[in-house]
């Protein structure tokens, strides 16, 4: 059973992400219709991982990705692991582990590199499988900063079997943020009939 104070957590959250996505049309109907009906959550499937590993484990994970009302440095944190869109292939998605936001100083082992801050809006994102080159990683490495815009969740919880399944590891301010939307709208069972499909 989830305690109250969960519950009430979890409904300003809800009412904070409907509050973000009807700006644009923002009656008090949409809010409400959005907080009522509408999740946090939503599934993803995941055919190949091996560039998260060990993060999320390679064969055929399925994802609870947490929806977020604004991706900025106080919804998304250093230490996340996010779903981005990919910078370089339009209509598809990356995951990977947020590793500086905006005002950070990125330097490289290779001296010929100079180092730069982080702009505003901007991110960088590393694969966390480090025997890969970075050029297959397929991150910040490869296509330099991005977006913070283009974070569009944070993954919370991954399924590969009914034995094996759990919380993904996400910075300290994340995981309890994320808690009460893991305690109200995370199904197992669910998971598992969307892991078949």
């Amino acid at each position: 059973m989830v305690p109250p104070m969960t519950w009430f957590r979890y409904i300003g959250q809800k009412l904070e992400y409907s509050l973000s996505v009807t700006h644009e049309r923002n009656t008090v109907g949409q809010i409400w219709k959005n907080v009522i009906q509408d999740k946090l959550t939503a599934y993803l499937n995941l055919n190949r991982a091996e560039k998260m590993a060990p993060t999320i484990i390679e064969q055929g994970r399925t994802l609870l990705v947490r929806k977020l009302p604004f991706a900025d440095p106080f919804h998304v944190f250093v230490g996340d692991v996010v779903v981005l869109r990919d910078p370089e292939y339009f209509g598809k998605y990356l995951i990977r582990t947020l590793a500086a936001v905006e005002g950070h100083e990125m330097a490289s082992t290779d001296k010929k590199d100079t180092p730069f801050i982080l702009e505003n809006d901007q991110c960088w994102v590393v694969s966390t499988n480090d025997t890969l080159k970075p050029k297959k990683a397929r991150d910040s490495r490869t296509f330099g900063p991005v977006s913070m815009t283009g974070i569009v969740g944070r993954v919370i919880y991954s399924f590969q079997t009914a034995v094996e399944h759990g919380c993904v590891v996400n910075s300290d301010f994340a995981m309890q943020y994320d808690h009460p939307v893991l305690a109200v709208e995370l199904d197992v069972d669910e998971m598992a009939r969307f892991h078949k499909t």
